[in-house]
């Protein structure tokens, strides 16, 4: 049974794979694996770009996401005919010709990763460029191109030692995955402490992350610039204590349920010395 591993602290934004697939797909018909992907529309490898933060402290995150090969995949159950099939080594497909006129197999995808072809009356996806593995290539043209090794792809036991840190893309949970993604990144909590009285930030100065139950989960202390920041947020809310020698300390709320905190400039009173 074959996977894929996407490691997030690898991927750089390249677009690569995104690049590569449409190269062996678009005006390409590989049947019986699949009709051409049309040129525009379709991205059966997609790279999504999220920006994250605000001014001064943004971050873009690059995602790339592929169908799952689920092993209890929506598009199959739906599917009338046999027109989407599972392969021994776990790639899902759907056959271009029984597949025709069922367009409920697209919009089963609860990734939204199946598309329909309007002019070819026929729901499409990745194949896992199936038509190169059956002949001789190790690996999809996606993971080929990854100049950065963000992409492996190989047998499922060849993984299991990094899979238990692993998640799958949410709308596939419960689905039997084999698309699994490391290192995805956390929230994160970011300031600047500056004294007000001074117009100058504050050196050094100790930053305390304090989980709901009061417990301390990261001390840190800022920079030469007065900065800090935490990214190992889970999402939930933080209070954020920030001491400094001569300061009265200050207490701060910072909800990471639903983005990333950036804080305007926290100014102390110089005068509470």
């Amino acid at each position: 049974m074959k996977a894929l591993v996407v490691d997030l602290n690898r991927c750089n934004g390249c677009f690569n794979c995104q690049l590569a697939c449409k190269d062996e797909h678009c005006d390409n018909d590989w049947s019986p694996y699949a009709k051409p992907q049309p040129t525009t529309g379709q991205f059966w490898c997609r790279v999504d770009q999220q920006e994250r933060g605000r001014v001064p402290v943004v971050r873009v995150n690059y995602t790339p996401v592929f169908c799952g090969m689920c092993d209890d995949a929506a598009c199959l159950k739906v599917a009338e005919n046999g027109a989407v099939y599972r392969r021994e080594d776990g790639l899902v497909i759907i056959d271009p010709e029984k597949a025709k006129g069922q367009r409920q197999i697209a919009e089963a995808c609860p990734l939204g990763l199946v598309y329909w072809n309007e002019s070819l009356n026929i729901p499409q996806k990745c194949t896992g460029c199936a038509h190169l593995l059956d002949d001789g290539w190790s690996e999809p043209r996606c993971v080929d191109v990854c100049a950065t090794g963000a992409l492996r792809y190989g047998e499922l036991d060849d993984f299991k030692d990094e899979l238990d840190v692993a998640t799958v893309a949410e709308e596939l949970a419960g689905s039997g995955s084999h698309v699994y993604y490391l290192n995805r990144p956390k929230r994160w909590i970011a300031g600047t402490v500056a004294d007000r009285s001074q117009n100058e930030v504050i050196i050094g100065a100790s930053v305390s992350i304090l989980d709901g139950n009061g417990t301390c989960v990261a001390r840190l202390e800022t920079d030469e610039f007065g900065d800090f920041k935490y990214d190992d947020c889970e999402k939930q809310c933080y209070r954020v204590l920030i001491e400094a020698a001569g300061y009265a300390p200050i207490e701060l709320d910072a909800d990471c349920t639903n983005q990333d905190v950036v804080f305007d400039d926290i100014f102390v009173d110089g005068g509470a010395r």
